[in-house]
């Protein structure tokens, strides 16, 4: 399966969505920015749902910044790969460092992206949605991020997952929606014709359509 792009995903993915919740009037779409986003407003038009962010950010190994560690959300501990951290002979501080610059990073997107309030999702259904998974550390924050803010149901929908991130969010959420799950898993991009990156500039586009914008 490839998609042609992020929003064809999500076009996808928000009839997936709708079909699991039925009438979801109630619901929230929160998108993990950046490229989350532009699926997530896909989702949100089509359930007729509040789009907003909850923002994190991943935490970089050592001189490769694309492999995650770990990650940070907007509240709460890091999340992190303790046993590849211990492998990789991460520094603690080189972790401390790559932490604080993580947050610093979520607070200017926080900022950036939400003009007021952060979304109220107290005994709410909350529909999480990125444009795939690769390690789920992100993921894992933001799910940790909205148990914090007392989220009623936290609902996990994304394109494409290798089938071990599947199986590991499969207990830790209330529902589940992936489209495909490859067997041959690499990165998120191959499984999209155009995965370009996606901008603040499109984020506060999305986010500030008419009738979206999370209460």
């Amino acid at each position: 399966m490839i998609f042609a792009d992020r929003r064809d995903a999500g076009r996808q993915l928000a009839i997936a969505v709708r079909d699991r919740l039925g009438d979801a009037k109630d619901a929230i779409v929160l998108a993990l920015p950046r490229g989350g986003v532009v699926v997530a407003e896909e989702v949100a038009r089509l359930l007729g749902c509040p789009l907003d962010v909850v923002v994190v950010r991943k935490i970089g190994a050592p001189g490769i910044e694309e492999l995650a560690i770990g990650a940070v959300g907007e509240t709460g501990a890091p999340v992190l790969n303790e046993a590849l951290t211990r492998s990789a002979g991460v520094s603690s501080r080189y972790l401390a460092q790559a932490i604080e610059t993580a947050q610093r990073e979520v607070r200017r997107r926080v900022e950036a992206y939400r003009a007021g309030p952060r979304p109220d999702v107290h005994d709410k259904t909350v529909v999480l949605v990125d444009d795939g998974i690769t390690t789920g550390y992100t993921v894992e924050a933001a799910i940790a991020t909205l148990r914090e803010w007392r989220a009623a149901r936290v609902v996990l929908a994304v394109p494409v997952a290798p089938p071990q991130a599947v199986a590991r969010f499969c207990g830790r959420v209330d529902g589940l929606v992936v489209l495909h799950a490859p067997a041959e898993f690499y990165a998120v991009g191959q499984f999209y014709d155009d995965f370009a990156q996606v901008s603040d500039a499109e984020v506060k586009a999305a986010l500030t359509q008419t009738g979206t914008r999370a209460a």
